[in-house]
């Protein structure tokens, strides 16, 4: 039978501490209905004294449904000098009524010392009574067990203690903590050895990224015995983050054959990702492994040819199992291999060679003069479709017009002027925007929208500049790649990106945003005609 651990999430607690990464309470509930979908064992909320948000979750995630997860409140241990029953912290852990109370404590006597201001045995007097009062009031108690690593470098008997005060009070789980994130894996393995030796509780582990060994110092605590592991969604947190759920569960399940979530949810693991950078207003870490957009993304033709006849060639797991796909980039370092696969029997090319070497050279042309297909797939869709006549163009521009005003202690005023031709009509339209860009972009819109309702189902998510020959200056052509979502005809969410290049910014963002809206209309057409 498959070895259980479980997997206690910390996203909207721990990785809230993350520079960039900030939730509103909607944020969090959302992605605690996403993250209990996804099957996770423990979902901590936050510390309910800290903030009125925190606060607010816990009373709001109680009229949830939450079919799997435990939803868990984290604090301290008790104060100084102070009852447990008179702490004001530990009040508010009660009031959360969370079925789950995660207590973090301090491991060595020089923190006690230093942070605490008390001596070794008041320390273990503060751990044993906080765990016990909530283990009196009925609570499952999770014990993080701080710098735990640190501490058993410098006083093995005190740090193993500490995590034996917690368990004699009822606490059932014993997460050690590598707070600093300085840790070797071999370290972090025998000291939870040690751990595991000393104690009956389930043992934890709760890392981080400073010394980029996270998830390795994870997967060795569970070699070494841990069956419960604390993390978050990407890794976001403090400093370099916190240990990254998705490619430990990944790990956990698809390396290891540990039994994580609930059956049937790793494929969600890309959904899940993508889901917390988009509610968090973050971009996507292309390279991030098993979800990345990169992940299982093949740009040498020598790679492309090999992962066609078989993708273990350069593939150490199928992309689907964590719910993402393979992906073929074109660019200058394209075969053959590259432009047949990326067309695909879609276009019945595969064995054209004269095309494929038609549109390989056009491609290399194009790249040399700054263009790069690789995170801009519509436009070399819409390049092939020209090379095998299977482009049409919707519109004709007549011209275009971009101006930006400011007044004197005034805010600057972008206003484009687009004038068309479709057929027999000519569209002349006007639009203010937020900038020259957005102002052409709604202008465009604004025509387009008079003869094709379905533009209204595509819309611009992310737009880069980068320049391309510096030294030019301000004369220097600039490459502009600009991200879309788009909603197919059957209801399914596309993302695709577009390119344009030129001396020219406005431009240059012209040509992307045609090709976003020809790439749209196209298939709109097609797919009617089915």
């Amino acid at each position: 039978m498959p070895r259980r651990i479980d997997i206690y999430d910390t996203t909207l607690r721990d990785g809230t501490q993350g520079e960039g990464f900030n939730l509103s309470l909607q944020d969090k509930l959302q992605i605690a209905l996403k993250l209990d979908d996804l099957g996770v064992d423990y979902i901590e909320g936050g510390f309910p004294l800290s903030n009125p948000k925190d606060e607010a979750f816990f009373r709001e995630v109680r009229a949830m449904n939450l079919r799997h997860a435990k939803i868990a409140a984290f604090g301290m241990t008790r104060r100084r000098g102070m009852k447990a029953s008179e702490d004001p912290g530990l009040a508010a852990l009660m009031e959360a009524q969370t079925p789950v109370v995660t207590i973090v404590g301090k491991s060595s006597e020089f923190h006690a010392t230093r942070v605490l201001n008390v001596d070794r045995n008041e320390n273990l007097a503060m751990i044993r009574e906080t765990v016990n009062f909530f283990r009196e009031a009925g609570r499952e108690v999770v014990y993080d067990a701080e710098h735990f690593f640190d501490a058993f470098k410098a006083d093995r008997d005190y740090a193993l203690a500490t995590i034996l005060a917690a368990e004699e009070a009822g606490a059932t789980t014993l997460c050690l903590c590598d707070t600093n994130g300085g840790t070797l894996p071999e370290q972090v393995e025998a000291a939870v050895a040690a751990a595991k030796a000393k104690s009956s509780a389930k043992i934890g582990i709760h890392t981080h990224n400073d010394s980029s060994l996270a998830v390795a110092n994870a997967l060795a605590a569970v070699r070494a015995g841990a069956s419960h592991a604390q993390g978050t969604i990407n890794g976001v947190g403090e400093r370099c983050g916190n240990m990254d759920l998705i490619a430990l569960i990944a790990n956990l399940s698809l390396k290891l054959g540990c039994d994580v979530l609930r059956p049937n949810t790793l494929k969600r693991l890309t959904e899940v990702s993508r889901y917390v950078y988009e509610i968090a207003n973050m971009n996507l870490n292309p390279g991030q492994p098993y979800v990345g957009a990169s992940a299982f993304a093949h740009k040498g033709g020598m790679h492309v040819h090999a992962v066609q006849k078989d993708p273990v060639t350069y593939e150490h797991i199928d992309p689907e199992l964590v719910g993402n796909t393979r992906r073929v980039l074109v660019s200058e370092l394209s075969g053959q291999s590259n432009i047949a696969a990326k067309a695909g029997r879609k276009f019945d090319i595969e064995n054209d060679k004269a095309i494929l070497k038609k549109v390989l050279e056009q491609v290399q042309t194009l790249e040399n003069a700054g263009y790069q297909f690789e995170a801009a797939e519509a436009s070399f869709e819409l390049l092939l479709r020209r090379e095998i006549g299977r482009h049409r163009t919707f519109f004709e521009l007549v011209n275009y017009r971009v101006e930006v005003a400011r007044h004197n202690g005034g805010a600057p005023v972008a206003e484009a002027t687009v004038k068309l031709k479709m057929g027999e009509s000519t569209e002349h339209t006007v639009a203010e925007g937020d900038g020259p860009v957005d102002a052409l972009n709604q202008a465009l819109r604004r025509a387009l929208k008079i003869h094709f309702a379905a533009i209204a189902d595509v819309h611009l998510i992310d737009y880069k500049v980068r320049v391309i020959n510096a030294r030019a200056e301000t004369a220097a052509a600039v490459r502009v790649v600009v991200e879309w979502r788009r909603q197919q005809p059957d209801g399914r969410k596309e993302i695709f990106g577009t390119i344009g290049v030129s001396s020219n910014i406005i431009d240059a963002s012209w040509q992307a945003i045609v090709d976003a809206y020809e790439y749209h209309l196209v298939h709109v057409e097609e797919a009617d005609a089915a």
